[in-house]
């Protein structure tokens, strides 16, 4: 699990094809990798990726195709910038929100402009996933945990403080960027139990049992 805030910007130095996928090679300066063990899951632009090699302050980690098909790291090229966050430890403050780091698809910059000394941005996203993002909602963009201003059909719209343009990837969007989209874990959960037929009581109580409520 991670929190979906950005720990350091990392750039990609290295790209293996093997047997059909890939193996990324990442500079991760300023992440911690000293602390770090082959096996540890770290999210690359909000992708949970694992560690396989771990070389000073360079990490590798493998790519499936499945990934390649649902997320933006395919486009990935020597030289990219990416978002970085290792794992959460049981002292970790939760900042953002629980992330995964299994990212549910992947959206697009509609467009981006001012708005006082923050950047307001629009993204579209598949019906798909549009029917979990909800105004004042959580949602995590490239690993970015972000709060929702407002929704319109498959449009959602956030606003950018300048620590996190200053801090992540997202200043560098433009209209037609294509971004990975994760959706707040707990809509995922209420849509599955809603389709298992619990009623209104039911569910309210297992969420209080699980410890999605107080």
């Amino acid at each position: 699990m991670f929190t979906g805030i950005i720990q350091t910007l990392g750039r990609v130095v290295a790209q293996q094809p093997q047997g059909g996928d890939l193996r990324l090679e990442i500079d991760a300066t300023g992440l911690g990798l000293e602390t770090a063990a082959l096996g540890d899951s770290i999210a690359v632009n909000g992708v949970c990726l694992t560690a396989v090699e771990i070389s000073g302050e360079v990490f590798a980690a493998d790519v499936s195709n499945e990934t390649l098909s649902l997320t933006s790291l395919g486009q990935l090229a020597v030289g990219s910038t990416v978002n970085l966050e290792k794992a959460l430890t049981p002292s970790t403050p939760l900042g953002g929100h629980l992330v995964s780091g299994h990212v549910d698809g992947m959206g697009k910059v509609v467009r981006r402009y001012p708005d006082a000394r923050s950047e307001r941005f629009e993204f579209e996203v598949p019906t798909a996933l549009a029917r979990y993002i909800a105004a004042k909602g959580s949602v995590c963009i490239d690993g970015v945990s972000l709060t929702v201003n407002h929704v319109d059909g498959n449009v959602f719209d956030v606003n950018i403080v300048p620590h996190t343009q200053e801090r992540t990837i997202i200043a560098g969007y433009q209209a037609g960027t294509e971004v990975n989209i994760e959706v707040d874990v707990i809509a995922r959960y209420l849509e599955r139990l809603l389709s298992a037929g619990e009623s209104s009581d039911q569910l309210l109580e297992r969420l209080k049992n699980s410890g999605f409520l107080g």
